[in-house]
């Protein structure tokens, strides 16, 4: 099963990851920093970065001294993270049914990360099965992913669209591929089980998500993340015809204004996350 919808929507969704990357990696530092220290790159040979981005992570494994390969559903993500990281090898598929050691030759992987980037598979269990295929025995899977009770990162700044639209578009529903399609903890045990991993370790991470770039108060850093996503899409197809455009600014200037009362109440805009920091290791070099 080929996630063709996924292919789709990042084809259309990839613009505001990259150019948003600078504002993504500031306000996922927390979750980087602990992917990065359950993944143990330190003493990796070669990792796989399933859903890479714009790059982050594979910079990280090619700063650790390791071999590291990239593999994303988006076009436009692969090139950025190419131009990013041009001693990676990146590799534009879907890693539920792509050869993975086939695209990109080499010894198999002995450490497969991921940062938000393995929840939109149309069959998970296939999808981790395949990727445990291209691993090495004693490999090493680490990944975060949105847990359950998590909305404000896929709603603040958007509050005013919601409201407004005649049919507000479904947000990252749990257990549906997309943002929380891993949303539950027996869902991710299950998924893993089947495909074959073992060991596997869920711990609930809670970290702050903070917009204030530089030093600043995060109303526009959140604005521009919020304004490249699905919903201030939608919301702008829908709204700016019906109200022209002198009021599709004033409502961007109301969502504006609920940014700027948040950021002045804790010192800039900050969310505190629901995430899971997932590991599991590769019993065996292939599928059972």
């Amino acid at each position: 099963m080929v996630n063709d919808a996924m292919a789709t929507g990042w084809a259309t969704g990839a613009a505001g990851w990259i150019r948003n990357e600078r504002i993504f990696d500031h306000v996922f530092t927390p979750v980087t920093a602990a992917i990065l220290a359950a993944a143990d790159l330190a003493h990796a040979t070669r990792v796989l970065d399933v859903g890479c981005g714009t790059g982050t992570l594979l910079a990280a494994a090619v700063d650790a001294g390791a071999q590291a390969v990239g593999v994303d559903i988006s076009q436009p993500m692969a090139d950025a993270a190419r131009s990013r990281v041009p001693a990676a090898t990146v590799v534009v598929a879907d890693a539920q049914t792509a050869d993975l050691l086939a695209l990109a030759p080499g010894d198999p992987f002995d450490r497969v990360t991921s940062r938000f980037g393995v929840m939109f598979f149309a069959d998970p269990v296939a999808a981790f099965a395949n990727i445990r295929a291209a691993t090495a025995p004693g490999a090493r899977l680490t990944f975060a992913a949105w847990r359950e009770g998590e909305s404000d990162v896929f709603t603040v700044g958007n509050e005013v669209f919601l409201e407004r639209l005649t049919a507000p578009p479904t947000v990252a529903q749990p257990d549906v591929p997309g943002p929380m399609g891993l949303a539950s903890g027996d869902r991710i045990g299950q998924v893993l089980g089947d495909a074959g991993w073992q060991a596997v370790t869920l711990t609930e991470l809670e970290p702050e998500l903070d917009y204030g770039v530089d030093g600043t108060d995060g109303v526009e850093a959140r604005m521009a993340v919020a304004q490249s996503g699905s919903v201030a899409r939608a919301a702008r197809a829908e709204l700016e015809p019906r109200l022209g455009p002198d009021g599709w600014d004033d409502l961007v200037g109301r969502a504006r204004e609920r940014l700027v009362d948040r950021a002045a109440a804790t010192g800039s805009v900050r969310m505190t996350g629901h995430v899971w920091l997932v590991t599991a290791v590769n019993p065996a070099g292939s599928p059972a």
